[in-house]
């Protein structure tokens, strides 16, 4: 059938998600076959196909030779299934050379923010749970994306996180198999909104009005959770920041995903030239969102993908 896969390739990506989820759908007892001969039968196993069609779903665009889907495919599953028994790693997308694209590439969600299916997609997330569009969002989007990251940014059990990203990436994959060619919302306007809004408040904060920020878009009764758990009010959350100001720490956005009232920001932390090591070099902000207004914040940071992936078994 490559011709067939050639032909769905080509419309997958030109925005149809159908037509990816007829692909998929072709392929998956091979892809299947192809985890269980590494894992074994079970949970594992099923985790690294519903990963490898979320990945596709990311990734179709870059696929050189259409004919070749398959073997593509296969290819994601065999590596994640071989990084899943080297232990935690991050979101699995290495694929063999042969299939990449020049240097030049566009990052995975850059290739999805501009592509055709990037509407359906975001359709498709917001369609999720909180609870499962959170850990989706981790997953794929943030550099809190090991299971232990997720867990500790959500203060639940990796058992859990892996039980809701395989509701997630089951929810996701059966979209696709449905998938109709309706057209969606443009998500483009929201996502610039988010990063105009992000990018103001936080210029906002690093000029030493966070109490503004705070006051404007948080709820009365919000909380913060820093790290190590502990929950503080509004008034300890702007202390915190006024301290690292005072102390010289600078933060630049670097990084804003958004679905529904989930809401993420990624910032580097630039500390002071004479006390290099002052904060961690980075910081994920969890917001989850009432009526467009900060119900809850959860600092977090992560260590950087870069440098808990595991070698690529190309």
């Amino acid at each position: 059938m490559t011709q067939g896969d050639a032909e769905l390739v080509a419309l997958a990506q030109a925005g149809d998600a159908a037509a990816l989820g007829v692909l998929l759908a072709g392929h998956e007892a091979e892809m299947r076959a192809v985890a269980v001969s590494i894992l074994g039968y079970g949970p594992d196993a099923e985790d690294a196909v519903q990963d490898a069609m979320v990945v596709a779903l990311r990734r179709i665009g870059e696929v050189r030779d259409p004919s070749a889907a398959g073997p593509w495919l296969r290819a994601i599953v065999r590596n994640n299934s071989r990084m899943t028994l080297r232990g935690p790693r991050a979101v699995p997308v290495a694929e063999p050379e042969w299939f990449a694209r020049p240097a030049d590439t566009p990052t995975p969600e850059e290739a999805l923010d501009r592509g055709a299916m990037r509407d359906w997609v975001w359709h498709a997330i917001g369609q999720l749970s909180e609870p499962d569009r959170l850990v989706t969002l981790l997953r794929y989007f943030s550099d809190a994306s090991s299971y232990e990251q997720i867990a500790a940014v959500c203060g639940i059990p990796v058992g859990t996180v892996r039980s809701r990203l395989s509701h997630a990436r089951r929810a996701l994959s059966d979209g696709l198999r449905t998938a109709a060619s309706a057209a969606h919302a443009d998500v483009t306007a929201s996502s610039e909104s988010r990063w105009r809004e992000g990018r103001d408040m936080i210029a906002t904060a690093m000029g030493g009005d966070f109490d503004r920020v705070v006051r404007d878009s948080w709820w009365p009764d919000a909380e913060m959770v820093v790290p190590g758990g502990l929950r503080v009010g509004r008034d300890l959350a702007v202390e915190g920041m006024n301290c690292d100001l005072a102390a010289g720490v600078r933060q630049r956005l670097r990084n804003v995903v958004s679905s529904g009232d989930v809401l993420l920001w990624e910032t580097d932390l630039i500390s002071p030239p004479d006390d290099p090591e002052h904060c961690p070099p980075s910081a994920l902000w969890l917001q989850v969102l009432r009526e467009g207004r900060v119900r809850q914040l959860t600092l977090f940071h992560p260590v950087p993908a870069r440098e808990i992936r595991q070698p690529a078994l190309l």
